[in-house]
């Protein structure tokens, strides 16, 4: 469906980690305690935690985003052979609470707050660990509801989290835009029912399960595409 006939949503929901929180910015810490090792690391440690979520969700043995995310450093460390003592653990974890924002955050969040469109997060992570990344990244005032997964202890991409959305809103998913940046995400939402944005700010391949996100672009200011100023 072209731009011209796709109908407004009426609200969105954004994807945290990956999407408005760059997951990668880690590596820089990483690399300062194992030199040429940092970026390895950082994409290992995201497969992992998310490995984890989907095993923890399918086998019905939930455990919080944040434990997984530990679990999922830990198996890295491991797996790379870098020691990690205590110490180097627990400053990695904290730079996992505090996340770089993706520069175009700001600019996208106050122009869809001008233009009156309610604008949220869908999160596979826990409350608190939410709470925080907003709170450092100084995105307090821009984005509600915050929904998180931990409310159905299951994890994306199973149905009963992207139901949160439309339950929160009051609106059918259709007419919820869902952002995110990871494919598989966007494809899970898009089964869902919802109007979905795809970030591919790595030009990677779309999922081969025939289908398609709704859009696909590389930067989040394709948000705005979809609520054009009156």
């Amino acid at each position: 469906m072209d731009k011209l006939t796709q109908p407004t949503p009426d609200a969105v929901l954004f994807d945290a980690y990956g999407t408005l929180f760059d997951v990668y910015s880690v590596a820089l810490a990483a690399e300062q305690m194992w030199p040429g090792h940092g970026d390895a690391l950082a994409l290992l440690w995201r497969d992992k935690q998310i490995d984890y979520t989907r095993l923890c969700s399918m086998s019905q043995q939930y455990r919080p985003f944040w434990e997984l995310t530990r679990a999922g450093l830990r198996f890295a460390a491991l797996k790379l052979g870098l020691p990690l003592d205590r110490a180097g653990e627990d400053r990695l974890m904290n730079e996992y609470r505090h996340l770089s924002a993706f520069p175009e955050n700001r600019e996208v969040l106050q122009a869809l707050a001008a233009r009156g469109v309610r604008a949220g997060i869908l999160s596979n992570g826990d409350p608190e660990m939410l709470a925080v990344a907003i709170k450092s990244a100084g995105f307090q005032d821009l984005i509600a509801p915050v929904l998180s997964a931990h409310a159905v202890q299951r994890f994306k991409t199973d149905a009963a989290v992207y139901q949160l959305g439309p339950r929160a809103l009051g609106l059918p998913a259709k007419k919820i835009l869902f952002v995110s940046s990871n494919g598989w995400d966007a494809i899970g939402a898009t089964w869902f029912g919802y109007t979905t944005l795809w970030v591919n700010r790595a030009g990677g391949p779309i999922e081969q399960l025939d289908t398609a996100p709704t859009r696909t672009a590389s930067s989040l200011r394709a948000v705005l595409d979809f609520f054009p100023q009156p």
